[in-house]
């Protein structure tokens, strides 16, 4: 009795201290999202980049990203299998790990907002040169001429170039948003005035010449459609060149840095706009940069805050007016004492954390190769039974993962990696495995290397909105020597675009006869 009466307020303390860390660390992220607020808040011009399958963002999701699961997966039960004695059962780890669906996207009009113009500006093509050839065919029929030959060749010649034009629109226009753009596209937008605009003087001419007067020449009305129809070709062709043609040519070298860490990157971009450059930068920022860990940025501040608070000071003089003052110059003499020591403190705190890695993912290692081996060994047995008995690799994956869950999440834990792998997510991921027949070194490499941001799940992202800071107008091309930020709620991108120096190439022209010589033999020689 007594024995279990002191676990249980030990429990009751460890949960105690462990919801007032959760409470500070939530306050502590509150007042950082607060001052990152107030802080893009102040800059003059900045704008907003948003995915359009981005959902809106949670802050209390979002930032604690551990908190929808426990974070003690692999160490709160323990269970006896047949592969290890150290493992957990299957209906303790049912429950954790589940990941939290997040709110239901809202609709937003404004994102589909382009595309609905797109498509009534690609109906009105469409139907304009139909209308011409059908309006005279309906008002003033008993008129027109007769159509020849040459006019039924027009016919399926305009029949075939609207196809094509349906086509090329339908590949360069109609495309599913990948971002919402903070302004308005300006070829995009030039290049819609200018097919309304030829629509509409097509549209006074055939009003003026053609409705008014009531022409009976009907191949003349056909050709003028037809005439039409290949303006609008040349318009497409336009676009493409300058949509999709005139940026493939490098002109710019950005270097990308992110600011909490450092990790840089650089691309090559041609001649692009401001928000177009940083769309061009977000699309490789989540394939190329490494998921951001902020768990890994507090070393640092966690080893100041250890030195300061092992610091005691003792007022032997009494309690006085500059108490406060001469405690807080006794500890900052000290620090300052101490800081000459930390180099060392530093050097031996890397190297146990190295130690304890190492440790860590040999055990990791042992652990995912006796489980493969408990697979293999299953799949022989398999074999031998029934064909409705076999077992799926979803349900063999279940039965092994608790013989590697202590070694994998103590491991995560050592290097920090707990808050983007879930336990459903490492079960697909060892399913995946088990039905490609792949090794267990393959298995391990998505937790021994850290991998890009778009392999993780979705609420490992710290973000989906950006906000575009830049001084100089966002529609205005690059340049050499521009410089923006891609802010975010916990960290920013740093860009700084450099211009391509002009590469100058000479000839040299090398005489073949100038690569021969002559060996004269002597015979005092020893050759």
């Amino acid at each position: 009795m007594d024995t279990d009466s002191i676990h249980s307020g030990y429990s009751h303390h460890s949960n105690r201290s462990r919801g007032s860390n959760k409470q500070s660390e939530r306050s502590s992220r509150d007042r950082h999202k607060s001052h990152s607020r107030d802080s893009s808040s102040r800059s003059d011009k900045n704008v907003t980049i948003s995915a359009s399958s981005a959902q809106p963002q949670q802050p209390d999701q979002s930032s604690a990203p551990t908190d929808a699961q426990d974070d003690n997966w692999g160490e709160t039960t323990t269970a006896v299998t047949g592969t290890s004695d150290h493992s957990l059962s299957q209906e303790d780890l049912a429950g954790f790990g589940k990941e939290t669906e997040g709110p239901v996207e809202k609709l937003n009009c404004v994102r589909f907002l382009p595309l609905a113009l797109i498509l009534l500006l690609g109906l009105l093509v469409l139907i304009t040169p139909l209308s011409f050839l059908v309006l005279p065919q309906l008002m003033w029929p008993e008129r027109l001429q007769a159509c020849g030959t040459a006019c039924e060749g027009l016919f399926l010649s305009l029949a075939f170039k609207l196809l094509i034009l349906l086509l090329a629109g339908w590949a360069l226009f109609v495309r599913p948003a990948q971002a919402s753009l903070p302004r308005i596209a300006v070829f995009r937008a030039l290049l819609g005035l200018l097919t309304l605009l030829l629509l509409l003087s097509y549209w006074l001419f055939f009003g003026v010449r053609i409705l008014d007067s009531q022409d009976e020449n009907y191949q003349g009305i056909v050709q003028f459609a037809v005439s039409l129809v290949d303006a609008l070709l040349f318009i497409h062709y336009l676009a493409v060149v300058l949509l999709e043609v005139r940026h493939l040519q490098p002109c710019f070298s950005l270097c990308v840095v992110r600011s909490t860490d450092g990790e840089t990157h650089h691309y090559n971009l041609g001649q692009l706009s401001i928000q177009r450059a940083a769309l061009v930068i977000l699309e490789h920022y989540y394939k190329d940069f490494s998921v951001h860990n902020p768990a890994l940025l507090t070393a640092a501040k966690s080893r100041a805050a250890k030195h300061l608070a092992g610091l005691k000071v003792y007022n032997v003089d009494g309690a006085g007016s500059d108490a406060a003052t001469a405690q807080s110059r006794a500890k900052i003499a000290a620090a300052a004492r101490q800081r000459d020591t930390s180099h060392n403190e530093l050097y031996y705190e890397e190297a146990e954390h190295d130690r304890r890695v190492r440790k860590r993912r040999a055990r990791l290692v042992v652990a995912v190769e006796e489980a493969f081996t408990h697979v293999r060994r299953l799949q022989e047995e398999e074999k031998k039974k029934p064909p409705g008995d076999e077992m799926d690799p979803r349900e063999a994956a279940q039965a092994i993962f608790p013989s590697m869950a202590r070694a994998l999440q103590k491991y995560l834990r050592t290097t920090r990696q707990q808050h983007c792998h879930s336990m459903d997510s490492i079960q697909a991921h060892l399913a995946f495995c088990i039905t490609n027949n792949m090794t267990p070194k393959a298995f391990l490499e998505s937790y021994l290397m850290t991998g890009p941001t778009l392999q993780y799940t979705r609420e490992c992202w710290q973000t989906r909105q950006w906000t575009l800071v830049c001084e100089a107008s966002v529609t205005s091309p690059l340049r050499h020597g521009s410089e923006f930020q891609l802010k975010s709620s916990d960290f920013s991108l740093v860009v700084t675009s450099k211009a391509i120096p002009h590469l100058k190439l000479s000839e040299e022209y090398v005489h073949p006869k100038s690569h021969k010589f002559v060996l004269q033999l002597q015979s005092e020689t020893s050759i």
